[in-house]
């Protein structure tokens, strides 16, 4: 028995938030000072590290349940099943349900159980949870459904990742053009045909590393409103996942038992591009070889980073064809891998 990616979907939103629409921002350092430099070159500068060029914000009538279900249900139709045929409904997110200008996250009742009821899903037995495990969260679900598969509690999962950054961003902070709203969902299945899930690799580090990420307020020290809004610090982040992801994806590849030319494509979090270059680049030093160019699709300069969502969102315009000289066939070998808050890292060896 292989357990597999049977069905994939996703929802990109419409409005495209391009860089040019931050040139009237007021970005501020942490202390609250002006920068000296002007938006324009801040924001050249940023393109030129992150490659973002543009981003997608989800419209404010939607929320991130209601993109999570939209993704779901390209998922389920891309598979062909019966949803009430589903043992486990997994949303991997991190904020909840945020209302377009609100203050608070709304995670009662879970996400799940919101895809879950809109789904129309009657069955009980099928089990909705959420889980928060930062940017690596929809491939450590998909970690978990293989698990309850293989253990045989379950035989079919949904597993999402679905974000919605653009309501958790402080407009004064430069590293807010980064976020981006997305979902991604995949259908998981025991199979009788070879290949899937070959080998995972996953870690947290809390020690030092727990609040590399975090919830701050704004940096407009003038600004009374009680919001809080994701906070990072970027260089700590560059240099915990330059030191750890390359060991985790190394050490994943040894245990599916597959070399490294044997790797078709790497499909990694879409959080900044430098830093997964550098990323794909030190893995493939530690295996002896070179990364081979087009190994690592991007999709970071047009949706930017939809933290859970990058990797099964990637995934899914891969397989239909909508990724420009990208493509994935029957009997490939690819890594899933993912770095974010908490800090937790991942990784999937998986044959499609």
């Amino acid at each position: 028995m292989s357990i597999k990616i049977t069905g994939v979907g996703s929802y990109i939103p419409e409005r495209v938030e391009k860089n040019s629409d931050f040139h009237e921002h007021e970005f501020l350092y942490e202390d609250g000072s002006n920068f000296s430099q002007s938006n324009a070159v801040i924001i050249e500068k940023f393109k030129a590290i992150t490659g973002i060029v543009e981003r997608r914000y989800i419209h404010s009538e939607l929320n991130n349940s209601d993109i999570a279900y939209l993704a779901a249900i390209n998922a389920i139709e891309d598979a062909k099943i019966d949803p009430e045929e589903l043992d486990y409904l997994i949303v991997a997110h991190n904020y909840g349900d945020v209302l377009d200008k609100d203050v608070q996250s709304d995670t009662v009742p879970s996400l799940a159980s919101r895809v879950k009821h809109k789904l129309r899903i009657k069955n009980p037995k099928c089990v909705a949870y959420d889980i928060l495990f930062g940017c690596p969260g929809w491939i450590e679900a998909v970690i978990q459904a293989n698990a309850f598969i293989k253990s045989g509690l379950a035989k079919k999962c949904l597993v999402i990742g679905s974000e919605t950054l653009s309501r958790v961003v402080d407009k004064h902070d430069r590293d807010s053009m980064i976020y981006s709203d997305g979902a991604g969902a995949t259908v998981i299945e025991a199979s009788d045909e070879p290949g899937g899930i070959l080998a995972h690799e996953s870690a947290t580090y809390s020690f030092e590393e727990a609040n590399f990420i975090f919830f701050g307020k704004s940096y407009n020290r003038d600004n009374d409103d009680p919001r809080r809004y994701i906070k990072m610090h970027g260089r700590k982040i560059y240099e915990f996942a330059l030191s750890h992801v390359p060991a985790a994806m190394k050490s994943c590849l040894e245990q599916s038992g597959k070399n490294i030319k044997d790797l078709k494509k790497i499909l990694i979090h879409q959080a900044n591009e430098k830093m997964d270059e550098a990323i794909v680049k030190r893995f493939y030093k530690l295996m002896g070889a070179e990364a081979p160019e087009g190994v690592m699709p991007m999709s970071i300069n047009k949706l930017g980073n939809s933290s859970v969502a990058t990797v099964p969102t990637l995934l899914d315009l891969i397989l239909k064809g909508k990724m420009k000289d990208q493509e994935l066939v029957k009997g490939d070998v690819i890594m899933l891998a993912s770095v974010g808050a908490g800090m937790n890292i991942n990784a999937i060896v998986y044959q499609v």
